[in-house]
């Protein structure tokens, strides 16, 4: 039947909104997150209402100031979801999309208060024990050997072949569990939060390496991650011991995936940073923070919930709503940043790692795989070029990331190198030296001799070895930190 009422016009601000007029998080208006964020601030601040999946309402928290008061206030906010009125009346049911991202768990993330400090104080001790400088050496092999499986090739996918594989390779080290490496699980992990038809699949198949692990560890610990975190005094379970590891090696393995992708890029599209790398102006790890900054791995975080009326951002906030950690939007904030071009070295002040009592424990370990994987890489491959226009690079996005989707390179083929070996040195420097001094001592100068007539040498022979530059102190300073 003809409907007499006029609807909105075309471009009407009206077309994609849901009930209460409020924009909608998913759907074709949310393709683009960034912008519909700032839409957002432009229309209600740094705390705008917005509609989940099936019109569930949330908070955003936009602003830099407002995302850190909600996760440094304890008191007020929560991340038990049990307390979130969606969850409470049944809007946010079991069959909800996001119910993956938001279910509550017995794990230190979500819980509150004793149980927190039992839980999460078990995950940080065992972490103090990893050895950093034995990682950082492992990264270096680890990274050797994935470039080794495409340096012949001239060309290679970045994403793929090397950015989705090298977290994976190290925290199936540190963890204790070096054979579950593999393409599948590299697979399963990045499955398991998708919320495919095949993610319950995978999540049974992670976890199945996980239980191993855990009952191999409690009758044999070694020195590893898990074996400290079973042997912690707070007396994990072990499900309590599983759930952590699956806790560790996913939200670890997708940001640092992530993080690496977006250090790639950032180096190969923008001409400054590669200036600046090149130029010795910028060091990598310094690259690693400008890009928490610019794209965090995690874009949001589902979520915080209020614990009691409160405000923020100027918004009134009532028991039981629920809030979005922006941490995308926070770190583009105005206030924070007025000018998103300039440079921000040396400031850690980005939300890429959350904050508070949640704050991400395993941050050092994610940059350490991103600043040594990243540096090995471009030493391999110094001349590593995007082989396609960057207007042509995809990403898949979602609520909580946003993932390069491929990242294709050429270069100029080279053949393999030992893993143990310093990348993208010639062997000849690499010979054993027993005379290692500080300074180098000024030439002497030599006799002079009658010239001799030359000796005829087959072609093959080798040239005759110049005279071996001596390393200074810093640089050999250099070498030992990045685990030589």
């Amino acid at each position: 039947m003809y409907d007499p009422t006029p609807g909105p016009p075309p471009g009407c601000p009206a077309h994609g909104t849901g009930p209460g007029g409020l924009r909608r998080l998913y759907g074709p208006e949310a393709e683009d997150l960034g912008a519909l964020y700032e839409k957002l601030r432009a229309e209600h601040g740094n705390v705008a209402p917005a509609l989940l999946h099936n019109d569930v309402p949330i908070w955003v928290v936009l602003g830099h100031t407002e995302n850190l008061h909600m996760v440094r206030t304890p008191s007020q906010y929560t991340r038990d979801s049990r307390i979130w009125n969606p969850v409470r009346d049944g809007t946010a049911g079991p069959d909800h999309p996001l119910m993956p991202l938001f279910a509550w768990q017995p794990i230190c993330a979500m819980a509150e208060g004793d149980e927190h400090l039992r839980l999460r104080g078990a995950v940080v001790g065992a972490m103090s024990t990893i050895d950093h400088r034995g990682i950082r050496r492992y990264i270096n092999r680890a990274t050797q050997r994935l470039v080794n499986r495409f340096c012949e090739e001239g060309s290679a996918d970045l994403v793929s072949q090397f950015a989705e594989h090298l977290p994976m390779a190290v925290l199936c080290e540190i963890l204790g569990m070096p054979e579950e490496y593999n393409d599948r699980m590299v697979h399963a992990a990045r499955d398991m939060i998708r919320g495919t038809e095949t993610a319950i699949a995978s999540n049974e198949y992670v976890m199945g390496a996980l239980n191993r692990l855990t009952i191999r560890r409690r009758a044999q610990p070694q020195e590893d991650f898990t074996s400290h975190l079973v042997r912690h005094p707070a007396g994990l379970t072990d499900d309590e011991v599983a759930q952590h590891l699956r806790l560790v090696l996913i939200a670890a393995y997708e940001a640092t995936a992530n993080l690496i992708a977006n250090v790639l890029r950032m180096v190969l599209t923008d001409p400054r940073f590669r200036a600046q790398l090149n130029g010795g102006q910028m060091t990598v790890p310094e690259a690693v923070e400008q890009s928490l900054w610019d794209e965090p791995p995690f874009s949001a975080v589902l979520g915080y919930f209020a614990k009691q009326e409160t405000e923020l951002g100027g918004q009134r906030i009532r028991k039981g709503d629920g809030l979005l950690l922006g941490m995308a939007p926070g770190n583009v904030d105005p206030r924070v940043r007025p000018d998103l071009t300039a440079n921000m070295q040396g400031n850690r002040s980005h939300l890429a790692f959350g904050g508070g009592p949640h704050e991400c424990p395993g941050q050092d370990i994610g940059r350490a795989i991103a600043d040594v994987g990243v540096d090995r890489l471009l030493m391999r491959l110094p001349d590593v070029q995007l082989a396609c226009e960057e207007h042509e690079l995809r990403w898949t996005a979602s609520i909580s990331s946003r993932h390069l989707v491929e990242l294709p390179v050429t270069f100029m083929a080279k053949p393999p190198q030992d893993d143990m070996q310093q990348p993208g040195v010639h062997p000849a420097e690499q010979q054993p030296r027993t005379d290692w001094q500080v300074t180098t001592p000024a030439p002497t100068p030599e006799p002079v001799t009658a010239p001799q007539p030359a000796t005829p040498q087959p072609e093959s022979a080798a040239p005759p070895a110049g005279p071996e530059r001596r390393l200074g102190a810093w640089q050999r300073f250099v070498r030992w930190w990045r685990g030589y």
